[in-house]
């Protein structure tokens, strides 16, 4: 009989990040397309909070979450300009599917083919863009460069708009757009950062994957 977890694992903690990482990661999603508020995982729990309605009119155009067993420290900032330090988060992930997928709260593999820098108050905030692993009309993509540019400019403008409030300025920058070659460093980083911040604090148990 195939084993499995008696509890449900913590989708930062407990889920495996992927076993051809960099390339090919878990994803776990927040946030989906028709969202009007931001969930986040409560990092106590694990379970999904509803941290804030989103104040613009502007949806995520793509599956929104994090990898897990990533996390945003100083190494992860040492590769993006202007960064003092990391924003103390799992890695975030933006994956592209042809398919709508309404439901959030899952796991999927996906293909990883770029990102974007975000500074968010002088952290460092890194979006990876991937695609859904066996998607029927994006799966040949392997490089950023291959997605339509207007695809990128709506994720662009999501993130510069989702904490946009009446009468304030905003203090996240997005940086340069990247291809596969920096983002598979972001994510060995991250997840460097994450071994050495959570090293004694995990229990020597076999991680789920996402299939």
């Amino acid at each position: 009989m195939k084993a499995f977890s008696e509890w449900r694992p913590h989708p930062w903690h407990g889920i495996d990040p992927g076993h051809e990482l960099p390339r090919l990661v878990c994803a776990y999603i927040e946030i989906g397309p028709f969202d009007t508020v931001k969930f986040e995982v409560e990092k106590d729990s694990g379970y999904l909070l509803v941290d804030r309605s989103i104040r613009s009119s502007s949806l995520c155009p793509a599956l929104y979450g994090f990898i897990p067993r990533t996390y945003c420290g100083q190494r992860t900032a040492r590769l993006m300009d202007g960064a003092s330090y990391g924003d103390g988060d799992p890695l975030d992930i933006c994956v592209i599917t042809e398919r709508p997928i309404s439901r959030v709260d899952i796991l999927l593999t996906a293909r990883v083919v770029g990102g974007f820098s975000l500074l968010d108050r002088g952290r460092a905030d890194d979006k990876i863009i991937a695609i859904i692993e066996d998607d029927p009309l994006w799966s040949g993509v392997r490089e950023l460069a291959e997605l339509p540019h207007a695809l990128i400019d709506r994720l662009m403008h999501y993130f510069l708009a989702y904490k946009m409030e009446p009468g304030k300025r905003s203090d996240v920058i997005i940086g340069p757009v990247y291809g596969y070659d920096h983002a598979k460093e972001v994510v060995m980083a991250a997840r460097a950062d994450y071994e050495e911040t959570f090293a004694g604090s995990r229990e020597n148990v076999e991680l789920p994957l996402c299939k």
